[in-house]
């Protein structure tokens, strides 16, 4: 028992004590009444402003295809496809230690610290790459820029789905990947513009990447932390400033909500990992089936989302436009990432009105059929397997049937599994959700390596159309799995989605939940209506 006697602070620490034993008995939409205020633009200020992160993720993973057509012996000699796909794929590589890195350290040195990290990796990254005239130091910086790919990706997303107002906390995280997509976007066009530039021109395609990360790490100076990371850390006065900041119209007693309400939560996952190690964590994914099956669920449509072949488009696009016949390749290599911009755009406006899975099942149908006629049309054009080069001098109507298809491809895509593969992670249950999602990130830079350090190889070994083959299975493969195991979850508290899985992938449960809180929600309107 703490006792008032004079000091004031005890005074504060038992009127939080009380308040905490009182918010037990309250719903916990008193606890997050603040929600029901205006938000300043701080909070959208805040979020486009680490969202340079994500265009740095896009920016150091898209400038690689038009590097690969245009750079050249700069490196002392021409670059085999085996070091082709080693300086692609060591950037996956890089990230993939990244995202792992900073997932373990961002609660305890908080978020800030860890983009600040991915800031310097990009910059010493880029210098590398800038400075680079050796095919090592060249890859040693691709490895390094992927550390911090990794980070961003990992911990900007987290970041801002702490920070951000919950009416608009689904909006300011999509805007991040919409970053991404942009930044692929800008490295292909400054590819391309740089490729017609005599001499080393690749060079300022890649040293342009820096810049992003100076500006990035001197505006995080004047963004908060997250008022989770502090309170979890005690900082509650710390905690209270930032959510006037993004509140301003909110009142002390809802700021004091919050925070209980924020602690409570923390409590929860305290108590139901406190006697729990790491690895005990990972052996209830694989021992208890229901939490497996969501985990396993989440993390094949990631997989689905990289095996399914983009980023062979997103990395080798002006080299694969230079195999079917174009002669500016870099040039025609921006359709892949303006079309990926655009489709990202269209999944923020349908996600949460048609769902996630009538999404998947029309998408992922379509990657499928656009790979099959592409693997038709390869058969028409002649492709000297040893050098990967056209051996004719028109290709006519196949290359473009190919530049048509691709295109299709990367709409589907980026309008469909690119975006929900990330929005998955809801599947996964509070108490694993962590390693899950951990699990989750490395299927995704683990599948990534896989398909950029063996794309060239392929074409080589089974032909062009034995490649888009190969992406054309797994897609048909990915939209089987989606009809009978992917559930829709759209709208869905947690308690229910676990629910889902309790007996199975859940599918015809889902469904169920879904029509009856469709005709649930046709009332409530009806009433607020009358």
């Amino acid at each position: 028992m703490i006792s008032r006697g004079d000091d004031p602070s005890a005074e504060y620490v038992e009127e939080v004590g009380d308040m905490k034993q009182l918010a037990c008995a309250k719903d916990q939409d008193e606890l997050n009444g603040i929600e029901t205020t205006a938000a300043s633009k701080a909070a959208w200020l805040i979020s486009i402003v680490v969202s340079i992160g994500g265009l740095l993720f896009g920016y150091d993973t898209g400038y690689i295809s038009s590097v690969l057509v245009t750079i050249g012996t700069s490196l002392g000699r021409a670059l085999t496809s085996s070091e082709q796909e080693m300086v692609t794929s060591l950037t996956s590589g890089g990230a993939l230690v990244g995202a792992v890195t900073a997932g373990l350290t961002a609660d305890r040195f908080g978020r800030r610290w860890p983009i600040w990290g991915s800031c310097l990796f990009f910059v010493i990254g880029t210098v590398l790459q800038t400075a680079a005239y050796s095919i090592a130091q060249f890859a040693v910086g691709r490895f390094v820029v992927g550390l911090g790919v990794g980070g961003a990706a990992m911990i900007v997303p987290l970041y801002i789905g702490e920070l951000a107002p919950a009416q608009y906390r689904g909006r300011m995280v999509a805007f991040n990947n919409m970053s991404v997509t942009f930044g692929q976007l800008l490295a292909s066009a400054l590819g391309a513009g740089f490729a017609e530039v005599k001499g080393e021109g690749w060079r300022a395609t890649v040293a342009i990447g820096a810049a992003p990360a100076i500006i990035l790490a001197g505006l995080l100076t004047l963004c908060p932390e997250s008022p989770r990371q502090l309170v979890s850390h005690g900082k509650r006065e710390e905690a209270e400033a930032v959510l006037k900041r993004i509140y301003p119209k909110s009142t002390i007693l809802q700021r004091e909500a919050k925070i209980v309400s924020i602690e409570l939560s923390l409590q929860e996952s305290v108590d139901s990992m406190s006697e729990e190690t790491v690895w005990t964590g990972i052996r209830r994914v694989f021992t208890t089936p229901d939490t497996g099956r969501a985990v396993f669920t989440a993390c094949m449509i990631m997989a689905i989302s990289q095996l399914g072949g983009f980023n062979t488009l997103m990395y080798y696009a002006a080299t694969l436009f230079g195999i079917v016949g174009f002669e500016n390749a870099t040039a025609v290599g921006i359709t892949v990432s303006a079309t990926n911009f655009v489709f990202s755009v269209v999944n923020l406006v349908i996600v949460d009105k048609f769902g996630r899975r009538i999404i998947l099942m029309f998408t992922v149908a379509g990657m499928a059929l656009c790979m099959m006629i592409v693997v038709i049309a390869f058969r028409y054009i002649p492709v000297n397997l040893h050098t990967l080069e056209v051996e004719s001098d028109t290709v006519g109507w196949p290359g473009t049937l190919v530049l048509v298809m691709i295109i299709l491809y990367v709409a589907c895509y980026s309008s469909g599994v690119a975006t929900i593969a990330w929005i998955g992670t809801e599947l996964i249950p509070l108490e694993v959700r962590a390693i899950g999602t951990m699990m989750n990130t490395v299927t995704c830079w683990g599948t990534n390596i896989i398909i950029s350090s063996t794309f060239l190889s392929m074409m080589k070994a089974w032909t062009p159309s034995g490649a888009f083959g190969f992406y054309m299975a797994i897609c048909t493969f990915g939209w089987v799995f989606i009809l009978f195991c992917f559930p829709e979850c759209k709208g869905m508290p947690l308690e229910a989605v676990r629910d889902v899985f309790s007996t199975g992938f859940g599918v015809k449960k889902s469904k169920k939940w879904q029509k009856e809180h469709k005709n649930e929600k046709k009332v409530q309107t009806m009433v607020i209506g009358h």
